[in-house]
């Protein structure tokens, strides 16, 4: 693994010192990205979290701020969103993140119940004060494609396995949620009308299914960039039918593509569960970036080999680009 790198998407949601000192043995940093998520504990406390592990650890951890939908369909809901945001960024946040609770939350709907999307006008104040103050602004909007097709369409084995087990969250058998389509068009209207705005598209943008597609918003919105968090599978199924193309994928945009994991610290791993979990991930990701074994995946079925990436774009991809983005 090269040192020093950046995990730039991670969640470090406990006050365990385990990851920390794992990250000084490998002269690791990280982006811990607060969420409005449901499981989560609240925005508060995990800014607080972060911001005591930063105490010990100074200088290790760069996090994101975000906003909830309490309040929504009150005249309360954006001032308390813009105080949120303000104050995560006057303690320290580097931007802000908009999770796909908009979207696909039944309860985030409008006044006729319908659900709302990123491109609800209600939102345009936060965008256009984002844009205004040069804010970066993170985003995972949807799922993965595979959620809106059938089970045997499915491109890994890991998407079909949790889909048929949680069939509640399966957007194929939930025809009145919005499609992928919607949930992408929504994102990048916003993008159309706030082309000044900074932007990170989490998770290969949202379309991890084609790296195409992700190159073609790379090349029309030049404010954005994408991460790899738990997404790397996608580019390995890729790889294993067209090695080249993925190859040249990545030294193209290796300004544009920031690592990371998106592992979840919630206190559900014990300590060496967490620290076996972030190792095996580092290090088989370095593998298939940084050289040109054959390998396999446990998402899906068959080989394919490492790209073996110049060391100027692993050096770009696992670290330079997060400084950049992310002021580390």
């Amino acid at each position: 693994m090269l040192k020093p790198f950046i995990d730039a998407h991670v969640h470090l949601n406990t006050r365990s010192e385990v990851k920390m000192k794992l990250a000084q043995k490998y002269d690791a940093r990280f982006l811990s990205i607060n969420t409005d998520i449901p499981f989560f504990d609240t925005l508060e406390e995990q800014q607080q979290v972060v911001l005591d592990l930063l105490e010990k650890y100074p200088g290790s951890i760069r996090y994101f701020t975000s906003f909830d939908t309490k309040y929504w369909n009150t005249a309360q809901w954006l001032p308390h969103a813009m105080e949120q945001i303000k104050t995560g960024l006057k303690n320290g946040a580097v931007g802000v993140k908009i999770w796909k609770n908009i979207g696909m939350d039944p309860s985030v709907k409008d006044e006729d119940g319908n659900f709302v999307l990123l491109n609800d006008p209600r939102f345009d104040p936060i965008y256009q004060y984002l844009s205004d103050h040069n804010i970066l602004l993170i985003g995972h909007q949807g799922e993965p494609r595979n959620c809106w097709l059938p089970l045997e369409e499915m491109t890994v084995d890991s998407d079909r396995n949790y889909f048929s087990a949680h069939p509640e969250y399966h957007m194929h058998l939930l025809p009145e949620y919005p499609s992928y389509e919607q949930q992408m068009e929504a994102r990048d209207n916003v993008l159309d009308k706030f082309p000044n705005l900074k932007y990170v598209g989490l998770h290969l943008f949202s379309m991890e299914w084609s790296i195409d597609q992700v190159a073609t918003r790379l090349d029309k919105y030049p404010n954005s960039m994408t991460d790899l968090a738990e997404r790397v599978c996608h580019a390995q199924l890729q790889a294993k039918d067209n090695r080249e193309k993925v190859r040249d994928f990545f030294i193209k945009y290796q300004d544009r593509i920031i690592y990371g994991t998106d592992v979840i610290d919630d206190g559900s791993m014990n300590d060496q569960e967490l620290t076996e979990r972030f190792e095996s991930l580092w290090n088989s990701h370095w593998d298939f970036f940084a050289t040109d074994k054959t390998m396999t995946a446990p998402e899906f079925k068959g080989e394919f080999q490492g790209l073996k990436l110049p060391e100027e774009v692993l050096h770009k991809i696992f670290y330079q680009n997060a400084v950049n983005t992310y002021g580390f």
